[in-house]
């Protein structure tokens, strides 16, 4: 493969985040603009919280194309962007900044990103499906609104606390006008009468990124006819490792991540995103790292 070539021409890309060395959005990001031939380059930038405003201000100076926005900052930028679009009003949260000649627009890609991958990746609709939903934060909130948008029939939510899970439903009742919503509590998460009409589970908590995390939902509440999608990406949850145990279609994180990156990438470029190198890329590096 050639070389990237950094030259004065060079347009800038990146993200923001503390930390962000772990970040696998260079890996694909950088694939999908030599695959389409552009002088284009995506670097990580570690961005502590007090140092947020100006960073954002360096976007202007440096003319910084576009920025990805990561933990823990996407809630706290909005308010030194120029402009949001109505996604990123309604949530509060973005994670994709444009540069337009000095104009900063912010976007939250992880909704639509969790639906492309849903549908592709997944080859599932969640039109008229009931969704359990783990999880009320900034994840939750983007990817329960494009359910809701996508004509689920209903959700039930379930939080750890469950104050945030009652206002994730009172959000999609305002802002989308969407009445069938059910808190969950986390304690009777597995009662096995809630599980009978289940067809999509969703994770959107950090629950399985350790060994000994809380086990969400128990094997025998897990059936043939239901998708799990659990959006952690460092490893197989135990959530995972269940629905495959029992044969069941799931998707991990990385399916979204690539998505929601490919979002920015059209945002960014104007152009579509070349998807299956992006996985080719993201897939090869992973391998490299798991044989070291």
């Amino acid at each position: 493969m050639k070389k990237m070539l950094i030259t004065g021409e060079t347009i800038l890309t990146g993200v923001f985040g503390w930390p962000v060395k772990h970040s696998l959005s260079p890996v694909f990001q950088n694939a999908a603009f030599h695959f389409c031939n552009l002088n284009w380059v995506y670097v990580p930038f570690e961005v502590r919280p007090e140092q947020l405003k100006n960073a954002v201000e360096s976007i202007r100076i440096f003319g910084i194309k576009g920025i990805n926005i990561t933990i823990p900052h996407k809630k706290e930028v909005v308010r030194y962007l120029d402009a949001a679009d109505e996604e990123v009003r309604i949530l509060g949260v973005a994670n994709t900044i444009v540069n337009e000649n000095g104009f900063l627009k912010g976007y939250t890609t992880d909704g639509t990103g969790f639906l492309h991958s849903l549908k592709e990746d997944g080859n599932f609709s969640p039109e008229k499906k009931l969704v359990f939903l783990f999880g009320a934060g900034g994840s939750a909130y983007a990817i329960a609104g494009a359910l809701v948008k996508s004509g689920i029939s209903g959700i039930l939510i379930c939080n750890r606390t469950i104050e945030k899970a009652q206002m994730l439903k009172e959000h999609l009742k305002k802002n989308f006008r969407f009445e069938n919503a059910e808190i969950i509590p986390f304690e009777k998460r597995n009662d096995s009468k809630i599980w009978k009409n289940v067809d999509l589970i969703v994770n959107t908590t950090s629950a399985g990124m350790k060994n000994d995390d809380t086990i969400l939902v128990k094997g025998n509440n897990l059936n043939e006819k239901v998708f799990v999608y659990d959006i952690v990406y460092n490893r197989e949850t135990a959530l995972i490792l269940s629905a495959k145990q029992k044969n069941i279609r799931c998707l991990n994180g990385l399916s979204m991540l690539v998505f929601q990156g490919a979002v920015s990438f059209t945002l960014w470029t104007k152009k579509k995103a070349p998807i299956k190198e992006m996985k080719k890329a993201l897939f090869g590096f992973i391998e490299k790292l798991q044989l070291r």
